[in-house]
């Protein structure tokens, strides 16, 4: 017998720590930036951690497993992944500007091929949950994501590839301004009888000012790493009693439902972007979130369960068929140039709220009435 009062219960709470885990994050990566730029990181490595970094999905992934519910961390993974591309690149590309295709750039293309070459690698792996396989694969891809990142960063520092454009949020205005504000403004200063000027501010005073200006944007890091952290943990726990109570899979509800609240960000920037005509924008988020869910998050999935997945069992070939299929998709796409982009975006779409439909019909049986 389905408990209403918890379903309804878990499910507001649900909803309202997604609030709570898309501001954290953007507290963590605008303040992150800031604080990076002023002890000297490279901006290429700021680029890198703000594009399409997925630290709310990391975030649900090790509280999921800390619980022991490793399904519901793979199933995130897989229905992000599968969300990202044909839940938000599609929205990208129909709220597109009128009269204006996109473009894409050599970056964008070898982006799109470095994705679909991770997808390939790693579906038969995922499809086949053995001990010693997951505990090898899940080092692999662990370092292959830390090569990832470090190969990319001297691409852009040689030139090779253009820096990913823009974030989960406009951190790059945040940043700005807030470097701004934290500069003592030269034209504060004081006249004295003889017409002299002199500055209101000493220099130890300046430097006490600029001292208090980082320690603010560490506290605030600090508090969005926090608050993402207990979303995290608030999301998978809320998750999981609703799936309970309603006794649904934990994979369904990882790809489905889980899935879509923590990828609502990049739904967001796409729409945005797609319509300021930003393709760099556009891929960046998708390529960038995916390669960090199927390298760390994945990565992080195998080695903490082992292959160990309990009675709830893994994905699907068939979930796993469709990511690579839109992966392969979203390549195409890229690479075509910008032709026919609203009706791709149409077709994607269409595909993922039938895929949507298809989980719940092939998966209904599960839930007790």
């Amino acid at each position: 017998m389905i408990d209403g009062t918890v379903v309804a219960y878990n499910a507001a709470v649900f909803v309202s720590t997604l609030f709570l885990l898309e501001a954290g994050a953007d507290k963590f990566v605008d303040h992150t930036a800031v604080v990076a730029r002023r002890t000297g990181v490279p901006d290429t490595l700021i680029a890198l951690l703000t594009a399409g970094a997925e630290w709310e999905e990391l975030a649900v992934v090790v509280s999921a497993l800390a619980q022991g519910r490793g399904p519901l961390a793979l199933g995130n993974i897989v229905g992000s992944a599968i969300s990202n591309i044909l839940g938000a690149f599609s929205l990208g590309l129909l709220f597109r500007r009128s009269g204006a295709a996109m473009e894409y750039d050599r970056s964008a293309r070898i982006y799109s091929l470095l994705l679909l070459g991770v997808t390939t690698a790693i579906i038969p792996v995922t499809y086949l949950p053995r001990r010693g396989l997951w505990q090898i694969a899940g080092i692999v891809l662990i370092v292959a994501f830390t090569v990832y990142l470090l190969s990319v960063a001297w691409a852009i520092s040689r030139g090779t590839l253009a820096a990913p454009e823009g974030s989960d949020s406009d951190s790059d205005s945040d940043s700005s301004s807030d470097d701004s504000d934290a500069e003592p403004a030269p034209a504060n200063r004081r006249r004295t009888s003889n017409g002299e000027t002199q500055p209101l501010l000493r220099p130890s005073e300046n430097f006490a000012r600029r001292r208090r200006g980082l320690a603010y944007h560490i506290g605030h890091l600090v508090a969005g790493f926090l608050a993402i952290c207990l979303s995290g943990y608030v999301l998978s726990h809320a998750a999981t009693n609703v799936a309970d109570a309603l006794g649904a899979s934990e994979v369904l509800f990882g790809i489905v439902v889980l899935a879509i609240g923590t990828t609502l960000p990049e739904k967001f920037v796409a729409v945005l972007s797609g319509n300021r005509g930003h393709a760099g924008i556009l891929v960046a988020n998708t390529v960038g979130s995916n390669i960090f869910l199927l390298s760390l998050c994945l990565g992080i999935v195998m080695i903490g369960t082992g292959g160990e997945l309990g009675g709830a069992g893994g994905v699907e070939m068939v979930e796993l068929a469709v990511l690579w299929v839109s992966t392969a998709l979203f390549t195409a796409t890229v690479w075509a140039g910008g032709r026919f982009d609203r009706w791709v975006g149409g077709v994607m779409l269409t595909g993922y709220v039938a895929f949507i439909i298809v989980e719940f019909a092939v998966l209904r049986r599960e839930f007790h009435p």
